[in-house]
């Protein structure tokens, strides 16, 4: 074999080793990028498999949201009414209000429901207490007695004080 022919074959096998090293490079480069986007989509597959199970699970409770969504309304309307409401079923319950005091509306920018809040102190007896909470708290209604605190009346053993927050859940008018 001749010097050159010698030279021609060196050249071909450093091209040959050249190619091969780029070939094994690229297809670790494409093996990683596959490997990325395998691990990528079976990521996105859990997530929606994780949103379809929720979805699943509070799918009642989104029908029942639907079923019972109260009307837009203003801020000021709701809080009358809840005020009325408060009295009106003190009232009725036999209970003495001693205090009322509507509190600042919930009106967090953004979010679907605003809340509309009344501090009231009432006066009475054990079972009228409960029954007032019993007309208060409705669920359908977005309505709720919340922080609630009693405490024995001082000068009638018989009595309780109690000191409510009564929330009212409510879409605010677009107006």
């Amino acid at each position: 074999m001749s010097a050159r022919e010698q030279k021609l074959l060196i050249v071909f096998a450093v091209a040959g080793l050249v190619v091969h090293y780029w070939a094994i490079t690229a297809a670790m480069d494409f093996r990683a990028k596959i490997d990325r986007q395998r691990s990528e989509a079976q990521q996105k597959l859990a997530t929606v498999e994780t949103f379809r199970d929720s979805r699943e699970k509070v799918a009642d409770e989104m029908q029942w949201l639907v079923e019972h969504e109260p009307q837009p309304a203003a801020n000021q309307d709701v809080q009358t009414q809840l005020q009325q409401l408060a009295e009106a079923e003190a009232k009725a319950a036999g209970l003495t209000i001693k205090t009322q005091k509507p509190l600042p509306t919930d009106t967090t920018e953004g979010k679907h429901y605003h809340r509309a809040k009344l501090q009231i102190t009432v006066n009475g007896k054990e079972d009228a207490l409960y029954r007032w909470f019993d007309h208060l708290n409705v669920p359908d209604q977005f309505r709720v007695a919340s922080q609630i605190r009693l405490s024995p009346n001082p000068q009638d053993d018989t009595q309780i004080d109690c000191t409510a927050t009564v929330e009212q859940w409510f879409v605010p008018s677009t107006n």
